[in-house]
């Protein structure tokens, strides 16, 4: 056996041990937890590592990515910081006059965060011009959300019969159906190695930013079949569990999905709706700035149902992308039916996710929670695009100030497990937490502590692990950690009657990073999984 003996240093563990300063781990488990003196007396032979009084944490989890297209983001033209539509166009110029690759496959451009003196400067690029800049090359530019593109006509024409597709548009970007299939197109031109080159780059990043583990969440129309495949043969530190979006109308078809894709579990992008931005979130009332459009909806009310009675007769964890506030209503009235038909045990030993939840009642969490499911939220979503002013509010008048009420959620015990939804948004836990204790509407903030446990903890609640034990540094738990450069640690509770009496010793909570407006957050040091070393900082 082989013990590491961590000294010097801060440790986020229990409230047994809320001042730890040293924790040793023995071939991958973390077996101790306490003060330095301590630890030297009972491990006098370990290999001692000194902290240099950093911050030692539980690793995190990011519990919905898209990987490939998170490693062509940081490797490739990313346009979420074009201000215009000719900076988004210039911006595509310069990447097309250094580079000859047969696609150019731009990201995260946003439209409704542009602004310009000239008359349709915060409007996306047309296909006329794209074609004037891209000289008959195929191009692919996503909307940050990945539910709309603007796209070529060298691309476009690489579908037959796009016209004829719901959603089509001769010059503006391509919704629903139309943009499904342009998307694949644009997928088929990317070669295995640029595929793999790209998957490697998201894992390294996830490592550096103190994430031991990333939930692919992929699907027929998101990634395709062979690049989800791919994602399985890549070798890396962060683990991958695999989702695949595809609905099932029996308990024998979920288990030959499973066998023909790999995946951990039927759902993740299972799309009930799509995205806000693209005015394709499926809504009960129209757009505030589109009244002629509620969305758009991709299942039936029985494809819903019959999907969540086969996964939960077969004993297989599902999931749905749902955003708008009528596709949470189609998810919630399905669980209900099933609550009476198969009861909430078997539901709830699956697990079940939903994805976004960005518009859910008190009514439909309750609901949610008797079914045990997982809420798998996005806090930089609100950071982004939340508050009076913004997308949210643009989108939806005052519908705007009610998304994403994680407070809500959780008092109404529903679990939550946070995420990047990378590339959709940067894959920074610390920001992530950051924005959940800081909600653009107040009364939606949880607490820092409690942030953080859905960062970590309830990652691996969401992949279907509750041993107790795994997301903590605690004896027995795998050594799953990160070691951080911090400014300053602080007890922080998400009222003043608990901030009083956490801050008290007699709480024994453990302190974490200041993450208030302003602060400076950490920075990662080292990632390790399994008390293997996936990261250190040069």
């Amino acid at each position: 056996m082989t013990t590491q003996l961590l000294l010097g240093g801060m440790v986020y563990s229990s409230p047994a041990v809320p001042d730890a300063t040293a924790m040793a781990v023995t071939d991958g488990t973390v077996v101790w937890v306490g003060s330095d003196d301590v630890g030297r007396a009972l491990h006098p032979d370990a290999e001692v590592v000194d902290l240099e009084g950093r911050f030692v944490s539980p690793a995190f989890v990011d519990s919905h990515v898209h990987l490939t297209d998170t490693g062509i983001a940081l490797g490739g033209l990313n346009l979420s910081g074009a201000t215009s539509r000719t900076d988004c166009l210039n911006q595509l110029a310069a990447y097309l006059s250094t580079h000859d690759d047969e696609l150019v496959w731009g990201l995260g451009w946003d439209s409704s965060a542009w602004a310009g003196d000239e008359a349709g400067q915060a409007t996306p690029p047309s296909t006329s011009e794209i074609d004037a800049v891209a000289g008959g090359r195929a191009v692919y530019l996503a909307r940050i959300d990945e539910h709309s593109a603007a796209a070529s006509s060298a691309l476009r024409r690489l579908v037959p019969g796009l016209e004829a597709e719901h959603g089509f548009s001769a010059e503006e970007p391509l919704v629903a159906d139309a943009h499904h299939r342009v998307r694949a197109a644009a997928r088929n031109l990317i070669t295995p190695a640029a595929r793999r080159k790209a998957q490697v780059a998201a894992l390294d990043h996830a490592a550096s930013r103190g994430v031991v583990a990333v939930h692919e969440n992929g699907g027929p129309d998101i990634s395709g079949l062979e690049d989800f495949r791919s994602i399985a043969d890549v070798q890396h530190g962060v683990l991958v569990r695999r989702y695949w979006g595809e609905a099932a109308a029996s308990p024998d078809e979920v288990t030959a999905i499973l066998e023909r894709t790999g995946a951990d579990a039927i759902g993740g992008d299972l799309f009930v709706d799509g995205a806000l931005g693209s005015h394709t979130a499926w809504l009960t009332e129209p757009y505030s700035d589109a009244a002629d459009t509620t969305g758009v909806r991709y299942l039936s009310d029985q494809v819903i149902l019959d999907h969540l009675r086969a996964t939960t007769q077969a004993r297989v964890q599902a999931g749905f992308h749902m955003i708008g506030d009528a596709a949470t209503t189609a998810v919630a009235e399905a669980l209900q039916i099933l609550i009476d038909e198969l009861g909430t045990p078997a539901l709830a030993s699956c697990v079940h996710r939903l994805e976004h939840a960005e518009m859910v009642t008190r009514e439909q969490a309750e609901i949610f929670a008797r079914c045990g499911t997982v809420a798998s939220m996005q806090p930089l979503f609100d950071h982004t695009w939340g508050g009076t002013d913004d997308l949210y509010a643009t989108r939806l008048g005052d519908r705007g100030t009610t998304l994403n009420d994680f407070a809500m959620l959780a008092k109404a015990g529903v679990s939550l497990a946070f995420s990047s939804d990378s590339p959709v948004c940067d894959i920074d836990p610390w920001a992530t937490v950051q924005a959940a204790a800081h909600h653009r509407t107040a009364t939606s903030s949880i607490s820092p502590r409690a942030a953080f446990a859905a960062a970590t903890r309830g990652g691996w609640r969401a992949a279907g692990s509750n041993d107790g034990l795994t997301g903590t540094l605690v004896p027995g738990a795998p050594a799953h950690y990160a070691v951080w450069d911090v400014d300053e640690l602080v007890v922080a509770a998400s009222h003043e009657g608990v901030q009083r009496w956490s801050t008290d010793p007699r709480s024994r909570v453990p302190a974490l990073p200041d993450v208030s407006l302003g602060a400076e957050l950490p920075a990662c040091v080292q990632t390790v999984a399994n008390g293997e070393t996936i990261y250190r900082r040069a």
